[in-house]
């Protein structure tokens, strides 16, 4: 088969007294001569039930025709015009809805040209859609992690790199039933340091006012700052389950920055932070980390009663051992047989003696 096979075909035949009517017309499509569109469904290929979903076909190729297909016993297809996207793509959106557990959501996109409607690309991967809620249980733990002794899904072994950004969730199932449990709380793999070249190449900078060491009540701002265009600014501490602090970046004559308030600061606010920059196109692909800048809380009231006490301790000390040596000087004097005594007075010569 080629592209010169594709068309529109009908048949007939020829009798003694002529030729039969034309059979109904056949559509001869050939696919495969340009190169596979993408297939993706946002927001997610796991839709709750009874909920709609857009299925996205997208190529690089500029097509302007698009074909939707659903595969199975209810086979059915769509067309739509494409949309050129501002990164010079070509898409078609197909709303597709509502969906329930009876059977499963199946689907290919095709992409082509308006002049030539019967030249097809390859099919696009195929793409299942997973319906929540149709299940029972409660949602599971937020992937990839989950409490001990429970079941888990795990990434893939291997180093993380820019691809595994994004948000995740988890859902549990039984065997290869349709039916999924509700979606489990999001959670946000944010990548830091691998920034595509020429994009947040500036680490930022970090500072606190009024100092590094502040005392538990005041006003502390942690101030990140970048020479480039940045849009977000993370504020992240050492040790902490939350999530990083979001601030919307301004612009100071030609600098970006973020102030993170801590008002009033407790003791649970001393640790170390770092800043990360991020811009609104990709908000899961960070910069550099600034350098790491230690938050000290001093409870000065605490430290002076320490202070004092420590200052009396040594004192009592001090007086304790100067009473000992004054009372073992004093005792020595009042000893019998001491060697220092007064000589007897002489005794007067009686007369005539």
């Amino acid at each position: 088969m080629g592209q010169d096979h594709a068309g529109s075909y009908q048949c007939y035949y020829r009798t003694r007294t002529g030729w039969s009517e034309r059979s109904d017309p056949l559509q001869l499509v050939v696919t495969g001569p340009y190169i596979k569109p993408s297939l993706s469904a946002l927001p997610s290929p796991v839709v709750m039930s009874g909920g709609n979903v857009t299925l996205q076909c997208g190529s690089r190729w500029g097509f302007n025709r698009f074909l939707l297909t659903k595969e199975g016993e209810d086979e059915s297809f769509w067309g739509l015009d494409g949309q050129r996207t501002p990164d010079g793509q070509t898409q078609a959106l197909f709303p597709v809805g509502p969906v329930t557990p009876g059977h499963r959501w199946t689907f290919r996109c095709y992409s082509f040209y308006r002049h030539s409607p019967r030249v097809w690309s390859a099919p696009s991967d195929p793409l299942e859609l997973l319906v929540s809620g149709g299940g029972t249980g409660p949602p599971p733990a937020p992937c990839p992690e989950a409490p001990g002794g429970a079941l888990s899904g795990r990434l893939p072994p291997g180093p993380v790199g820019t691809i595994h950004r994004g948000q995740y969730r988890c859902y549990g199932g039984h065997g290869l039933s349709s039916k999924w449990s509700a979606p489990s709380e999001t959670l946000e793999l944010l990548v830091a340091g691998e920034e595509p070249a020429g994009r947040l190449r500036d680490r930022p900078s970090l500072s606190v006012r009024p100092g590094p060491t502040v005392a538990p009540g005041e006003n502390v701002t942690l101030l990140c700052q970048s020479g480039e265009r940045t849009d977000t600014f993370l504020l992240s501490k050492e040790g902490a389950s939350h999530r990083p602090l979001r601030l919307r970046s301004q612009d100071q004559d030609g600098r970006y920055q973020a102030e993170f308030s801590l008002s009033p600061v407790t003791s649970a606010h001393g640790g170390t932070y770092r800043c990360y920059g991020s811009l609104s196109t990709d908000p899961y692909l960070l910069s550099q980390p600034s350098e790491p800048l230690a938050l000290v809380v001093a409870d000065y009231t605490v430290q002076n009663v320490t202070r004092m006490g420590l200052a009396a301790s040594v004192l009592l000390l001090l007086g304790i051992l100067l009473c000992q040596a004054w009372h073992d000087h004093g005792g020595a004097e009042m000893q019998p047989g001491a060697e220092h005594r007064d000589p007897a007075p002489p005794r007067a010569q009686e007369p005539g003696t």
